[in-house]
């Protein structure tokens, strides 16, 4: 398998000597699933940020699909899409609108905003109501709108954070499925989430981080037999805990 992100020492300093993040290093394969858990202030948001280009490494690097995001944070850009947890829509469009508005950002010159936007209906699974303003629209069905417009272009990875926030059981299985079924074609997914039961669920692998250290990576089956537990969320405890000790 051929590994579409790459990251290498990253870290990020806001004050001098105070990091939240530091010398994070891991992978993700073609069509993997990648988890990023830990408590809050842990450097997870900090870190997906990083390797988004939204903020700039203090030190090390990440390559996404081949390009840097030091020397070619354009590239980086065009290969990847970005939900944060507070993400939002223009309420005073329609869910259809929205996605042709965003599918114009998106689409490539040749490319075509149509097949962005049938695309994107399709994966948002919200029919007719497509038709009608986002105000209208329950938190569970602007998050599926939200999550086809980051996936509908494509990319070669997927940065959601948190993406079932707040979602009933229903709408959270239907957005973790739709995750799944799209990195079974091949997508990669970088995820953040304080759900264990999701991250269990829909992850191929999972990262530990805890102040600003990434501790542990690997399948949740390994970490689980590893620790002796029962499953992710007493790994979680155990790895957090025993860091705190050190």
């Amino acid at each position: 398998m051929s590994k579409v992100l790459e990251v290498k020492g990253l870290g990020k300093q806001y004050v001098k000597g105070v990091y939240a993040s530091q010398n994070v290093s891991f992978d993700i394969e073609k069509g993997e699933i990648f988890a990023l858990i830990g408590p809050n202030g842990a450097g997870k948001t900090t870190t997906i940020r990083t390797i988004a280009t939204l903020l700039k490494t203090t030190e090390g690097d990440a390559v996404v699909s081949g390009h840097s995001i030091l020397t070619e944070p354009d590239k980086v850009r065009e290969c990847i899409t970005y939900l944060p947890d507070e993400a939002g829509a223009y309420k005073n469009m329609t869910g259809k609108a929205y996605l042709e508005f965003m599918a114009s950002m998106y689409a490539k010159k040749g490319e075509n905003v149509y097949d962005y936007v049938v695309r994107g209906a399709e994966i948002a699974e919200l029919g007719d109501r497509l038709d009608d303003k986002i105000s209208s629209y329950s938190r569970g069905m602007q998050r599926k709108l939200l999550l086809a417009r980051a996936i509908m272009p494509k990319p070669d990875l997927a940065i959601l954070d948190e993406p079932t926030s707040g979602l009933d059981i229903l709408n959270a299985l239907e957005i973790r499925r739709t995750i799944r079924r799209l990195a079974s074609e091949g997508m990669s997914f970088l995820l953040s989430s304080h759900n264990m039961l999701e991250i269990e669920f829909v992850s191929d692998r999972v990262g530990i981080i805890a102040k600003g250290m990434l501790l542990e990576t690997g399948t949740p089956g390994e970490l689980v037999k590893k620790y002796e537990a029962r499953n992710l969320e007493e790994v979680f405890e155990k790895v957090v805990k025993l860091r705190e000790v050190l």
